[in-house]
């Protein structure tokens, strides 16, 4: 059975500049399909997330998925998506995007910082560092905590941390699905830099990662006593972020580029089995 083409938008997330930042893949689905299709799909795509967006009675509904699993949060992949909606005039910029997901209801606005994501707190606490993450690394760290999702890794400085040539099969085997590495900033008008490594769920080192700062924002407020950070994700591609923390809400924002557009012609029918 054919089924229609769907729209598919390939977006650089959290930069202006094409070709930094973080590549999302945004599909925009009529109605929805089967969690085996979209994993399939991001497999196809081969970025570190793949977002899924459906109409639904109050905005939108949300997924995402690496090439290797759904995740439960994506930061750069719902900016991305926000962009998408407003480029292709599914909304006015004058609207904010209410998007419905695993975790709760995030919301997206078009604001002078580009646009501005409103995710939850994931604080972290301090545990033992837990064997092989000092392996991994290949460096001491200052501090080891652990957030709802991640393990946050403070390194003495910036120098240390891009310096980081991690042992990605050892991270693989660490309790958490990611590993936050940051530091203070050297670089003029940053407060704060990281790198995020993930290749549990198959992204080895992610470009820029939006909900590593749900908990990099707190951990920072408390380091540095302010709320509003500009952060930098210090991987190859690069990208930037302004981060405020608001009690149980971290604003995260960031601007995005359209680097192409096209139709996946192939597919599942909605129903059918993967």
């Amino acid at each position: 059975m054919a089924v229609p083409p769907v729209r598919l938008h390939h977006v650089d997330a959290f930069t202006d500049i094409p070709f930094r930042g973080n590549p999302a893949a945004v599909c925009l689905l009529p109605e929805p399909r089967t969690p085996e299709w979209m994993q399939r799909v991001a497999q196809e795509m081969n970025l570190s997330e793949t977002a899924f967006v459906t109409p639904s009675e109050d905005g939108f509904a949300l997924r995402w998925f690496t090439p290797k699993v759904e995740v439960e949060l994506c930061g750069h992949a719902t900016l991305a998506a926000a962009h998408v909606l407003w480029e292709c005039g599914a909304r006015s910029t004058a609207d904010t995007i209410r998007f419905q997901t695993t975790s709760g209801v995030l919301t997206a606005a078009a604001t002078t910082d580009g646009i501005t994501l409103d995710f939850p707190s994931l604080p972290e606490e301090a545990v033992p560092p837990p064997p092989g993450l000092v392996d991994a690394l290949g460096v001491s760290p200052s501090y080891v905590g652990k957030s709802r999702y991640y393990l946050l890794v403070e390194v003495a400085d910036e120098r240390a941390l891009r310096d980081l040539d991690p042992d990605m099969a050892l991270l693989a085997r660490l309790p958490a699905i990611g590993i936050i590495v940051t530091s203070r900033a050297e670089m003029p008008g940053v407060d704060f830099v990281s790198r995020f490594f993930g290749p549990a769920v198959g992204v080895e080192e992610d470009p820029v990662t939006g909900s590593a700062h749900c908990c990099l924002g707190p951990y920072w407020a408390k380091r540095l006593g302010k709320r509003t950070f500009t952060a930098f994700q210090a991987s190859p591609r690069g990208g930037t972020l302004r981060v405020t923390t608001q009690g149980a809400r971290v604003t995260l924002s960031g601007r995005a580029v359209t680097v192409f557009r096209g139709e996946l012609l192939v597919g599942v029918p909605t129903g059918e089995p993967a």
